[in-house]
This record gives structure tokens, C-alpha cells and sequence, in this order.
């Protein structure tokens, strides 16, 4: 039977970055598996050719892209929870597939006054999430305690929460109290077609080298993602001035936005020629630029958070510098190249590590960390495994699943 599944998204879907990219594979591979997908999200995302996406209303004074926590956001949920009330008494879904704590919570409503069952796709936690945009100042915030309690109620909700990292299910249970039988890692996946290192042909690469400003015979380290703090921007910047007071034999392309803040900060230190600063790539060109890369780094600070851009990353077959944090260890495993703590001296002899290897090693170590993405994260597999919870939850044997998810053997 093909269901009908409506995925809840409070964001500008589509924005080419982090949560947008895992409901965007989601979607994909359960159409191609004969589902009916519904995306319902904020206004001002990119349209995407062959997804069905409707957009609650929007204001007329913010057409720009928010990233993370905003204040924006209260009335554009509030937007959004009347289109997804007009939806589901017109459209009556099979499952309501929830992205984000405020999707979590519009779907629980959803679900008690449709019947369809509701999953949670966990993406972090709200509160530590809210701390690492500044939204809050910390745990010694006036509104950390009542928002904490929130999320905690948002965590409990539903019947089954999926997550993308065993770390993120660890998180759930032992902090969040969700009984370990509701939760199933389900972690970010990578389609290893597009995301391959035979993508461009040399010729092709010398050109794009040529057109972004690339000086030529240079080692190239890749960033692809949001340039923020907590994406351990600031402490690459130093790294890299760390790095370029010892040698001059590489380059930085830096992908992402907003940029300009940090292409400031670059010229204020005296590096700015060590980068290039392409600002957002589209989704769909990421591949052709990580292709130019020798070593790619994800200096990603956030202890609950995902981290999808590394599958790309070893998909491309990219040696990979990472902090030691929990989610690089899971997707990197032993191949990763970790920095000893989170710090811009220890990201710097990482780096410099990585680009001291030669050829034959870097191409070997590129290749291990490429059959381990295809091997365990496949878009495929994960659609499977979503179609199973979903059609569980139908027929009211969705404990099944849970017990054969490593998160079962987790204490309550």
C-alpha cells in the first residue's frame, strides 16, 4: 500500500544545509519507493523539482533565510500550524512525520486530532541549540528552566523518535527520560552516485580551480556548511593563521554562509588570500567543488547536533580532520583524523598532518573512508527502515523494530 505521508518542516526548506538536506534525501527515497510525501514549510526556501512542498504564509517585512533560533520563527509556526490544520482536515495523512522540536510539537496536535501516528526526527536538542546561536545565554538563563521543560515533554510525545546518531539516542534517554523502546537511530545517509570523487574529469577541475581564484599547485582543504561559531569557524580561522606562519603550499575553499563576516575576519588577520569564500553552493553543485579538495575539515563544536556534511565528506573519499567529538567518532570511526581537543593549535596539527601525507596515503585512507559511507549510510537502506517504523506503527507492531535498534540495550 503507498501511504500517505506528511512531513512537517519549520524551516525554509529548502536552504542546501544541515536538516534540510536529510528531509530532503528522506523524501526522495521514500517517493522512489512509491510514497506519497508532503512537505509542509515555511515560505522563502528553494523549490526543488519533483518534491511537493507547500508553504504556510508569509509577512511581508522578512523574506530572508533564518538559520537556528529566531523570534521570527514564533509567528511564522503560528503561520504554519494553520496551514497544516487546513492540510490534514482536506488531506487525511497516513503518518505525520515531524522535523524539529517545534514540528514535534504541531504534530502532536496533528496526531490526536487526525489518528495518524506521529514520528519524531530528533535533530538535537532545542535548548543547547538555542545556546549555541546565542539565543540564550546559557543554563543560567531566566527561560532556560521552562524551555528545558518543554523540550522534555516535546522529547516524550511521540511514539517513536528518530535520531541521527547513537550519541543523539544516548542523549534522549538518559537526559530527556525517553523510554529506550521509543527510540531508533536513524542516521544522516549520503547517495555515494552523487556524491563521487570521479564526478568532474581533471580538465574540469583545473577550470573550476581557474574560475574560483585557487592558485595553482596547492594542497586544498574543504569546508561545506554554515559558517557560525559553532560550526568551529572562528577556530579554523586560526588554525589557518597558525598554519600559514609555517607554509604556504595550501588553500582553504570555504563554502557556505553568511560569509561575509567572516571573509572580514580573514582580512583583519592577514589570511584572507589563504581562502576563497564562495558563500552558499547549491546542493546540487556541492559534489564538483568538494571534488577540488584534498583534505576536507568539519570543525564542528556542537555535542548534540548531526553532522551529514562528513558523510559527504567520506563519500568523496576526503581524508577528514574533526574535533573528537562524539558524532564525527561514529561517522569517521577509525579513518577520521581527530584533533587532540577542541582548540585552533590542535586543529592546526591536524591539519597539517592531513597535508603532510602523501599521495599513495591520502588516496587510501580517501577510499576507506568512502566504503565505509557506502557500506553503513545508504539512503536506501534508511528508507527501508523508515517504511518499517511507519507501516509498525500502522498495524500496531512498532515494538518489533524498536527491540532490533541498538538503542534498546540502552538502560531506561
Amino acid at each position: 500500500m503507498s501511504l500517505r505521508i506528511l512531513m512537517l518542516a519549520p524551516t525554509m526548506f529548502f536552504a542546501d544545509y544541515g536538516c534540510h538536506v536529510r528531509i530532503l534525501e528522506e523524501a526522495n527515497v521514500l517517493q522512489r519507493m512509491g510514497h506519497q510525501v508532503t512537505i509542509l514549510a515555511y515560505p522563502n526556501g528553494r523549490d526543488i523539482a519533483g518534491l511537493h512542498v507547500e508553504r504556510c504564509w508569509g509577512v511581508p517585512f522578512n523574506y530572508r533565510i533564518i538559520v537556528g533560533s529566531s523570534r521570527h520563527k514564533i509567528y511564522l509556526d503560528v503561520m504554519l500550524a494553520l496551514k497544516s490544520l487546513r492540510y490534514v482536515l482536506r488531506n487525511r495523512p497516513h503518518i505525520i512525520h515531524a522535523h524539529l522540536h517545534e514540528g514535534a510539537l504541531l504534530g502532536w496536535f496533528l496526531s490526536r486530532l487526525t489518528g495518524a501516528p506521529l514520528v519524531f526526527d530528533f535533530q538535537g536538542s532545542m535548548t543547547a541549540e538555542m545556546i549555541d546561536h546565542h539565543f540564550l545565554r546559557g543554563p543560567d538563563s531566566r527561560f532556560y528552566r521552562p524551555l528545558r521543560w518543554l523540550e522534555r515533554r516535546i522529547d516524550r510525545a511521540a511514539p517513536v523518535v528518530l535520531t541521527s546518531s547513537l550519541h543523539a539516542s544516548r542523549l534522549l534517554n538518559e537526559e530527556f527520560g525517553v523510554p529506550a523502546e521509543r527510540i531508533i537511530p536513524l542516521p544522516d545517509c549520503v547517495n555515494p552516485e552523487t556524491f563521487s570523487p570521479e564526478i568532474i574529469a581533471q580538465e574540469e577541475k583545473a577550470q573550476l580551480k581557474h574560475a574560483l581564484g585557487i592558485p595553482p599547485d596547492r594542497r586544498i582543504i574543504v569546508y561545506l556548511g554554515l559558517l557560525t561559531e559553532y560550526q568551529g569557524i572562528g577556530l579554523l580561522l586560526e588554525a589557518v593563521r597558525e598554519i600559514a606562519g609555517r607554509r604556504a603550499d595550501f588553500h582553504v575553499l570555504l563554502m557556505g554562509f553568511p560569509h561575509a563576516s567572516y571573509q572580514a575576519r580573514a582580512t583583519e588577520m592577514g589570511i584572507v588570500d589563504r581562502f576563497t569564500f564562495t558563500g552558499k553552493v547549491a546542493y546540487e553543485d556541492a559534489p564538483r567543488y568538494l571534488a577540488l579538495g584534498d583534505v576536507a575539515v568539519a570543525p564542528k563544536l556542537s555535542a548534540t547536533e548531526g553532522s551529514g556534511k562528513l558523510l559527504n565528506y567520506m563519500s568523496m573519499a576526503l581524508p577528514t580532520v574533526a574535533f573528537p567529538v562524539p558524532v564525527s567518532r561514529e561517522y569517521l570511526g577509525e579513518w577520521g583524523m581527530y584533533a587532540s581537543e577542541c582548540s585552533a593549535t590542535a586543529l592546526a596539527a591536524a591539519l597539517e598532518k592531513a597535508l603532510d601525507m602523501g599521495t599513495a596515503a591520502r588516496t587510501q585512507l580517501g577510499l576507506r573512508l568512502r566504503e565505509r559511507a557506502c557500506s553503513l549510510y545508504s539512503w536506501r537502506r534508511a528508507g527501508e527502515q523508515l517504511v518499517e517504523v511507519y507501516r509498525g506503527l500502522l498495524e500496531g507492531r512498532a515494538g518489533l523494530a524498536y527491540h532490533q535498534s541498538p538503542i534498546s540495550r540502552f538502560p531506561s
